[in-house]
């Protein structure tokens, strides 16, 4: 109970790192699944074999990126939505350019403008979705709070 009390009873200048840490690890992950994904040789990625598939595994990933982001944003995001929903487009779509360009140096991959077209419609088709949905917003916000009270210093 005494640590408890002490960690209560920190400063916000400690406990906002710590929340921000926290609020990123989602989208860092996601950012690293992807990495990974896009390191792989172009012949050892096994897509179905109907037309588009890559485009819908892009627009797939690049939701999923915008979903965390649009987690990272939580309360504030809210606050202020088509300024939220501007920054995870245009955060999704800069990641996307960096694949593009780290793709270049893999084997048998390359860069495409569809790949990034259909990257930034992920973003884009969640993060309108996010937009017309208060029900999710106020739901990512609960969910963001449990996951920063639960891992960070508790009922601050």
């Amino acid at each position: 109970m005494l640590i408890r009390q002490s960690i209560n009873s920190l400063p916000d200048i400690v406990c906002r790192p710590v929340n921000f840490v926290i609020r990123m690890v989602p989208v860092t992950i996601v950012m690293g699944t992807i990495f990974f994904l896009s390191h792989q040789c172009g012949d050892t990625l096994n897509l179905p074999s109907f037309p588009g598939a890559d485009k819908l595994a892009h627009m797939f990933a690049y939701g999923t990126l915008a979903f965390t982001v649009l987690w990272y944003f939580g309360k504030k995001g809210v606050d202020r939505p088509w300024l939220t929903l501007t920054l995870t487009v245009l955060f999704c779509l800069f990641y996307g350019i960096s694949d593009e360009f780290h793709q270049s140096f893999i084997p048998l991959r390359s860069v495409s403008a569809f790949d990034l077209l259909a990257d930034t419609a992920g973003a884009f088709c969640i993060s309108i979705i996010w937009l017309m949905s208060p029900a999710l917003q106020q739901q990512l916000i609960v969910y963001q709070n449990k996951a920063v009270k639960y891992l960070s210093f508790g009922d601050r």
